[in-house]
């Protein structure tokens, strides 16, 4: 699962936090998405939440538009 490998390479998150993006990412995926798609959603979520969004809901909201540059 993408969203896995994402985290492992982030850093070390604890079994709550990995549930959380499992949660989230479930919430994004699109019906039959490329794997860079997939990648892309897996970053948005870690890159979200290493910024210090916690709550899932606005984790969802704010990893469904591109990160910004």
């Amino acid at each position: 699962m993408p969203i896995r490998r994402k985290a492992t390479e982030a850093g070390i998150f604890n079994a709550t936090e990995l549930a959380l993006f499992g949660r989230v990412f479930d919430k994004l995926k699109l019906e039959h998405p490329s794997p860079d798609t997939l990648e892309m959603i897996a970053s948005r979520i870690i890159a979200n939440y290493m910024a210090g969004i916690k709550d899932e809901a606005e984790l969802v909201s704010l990893s469904k538009q591109p990160l910004g540059r």
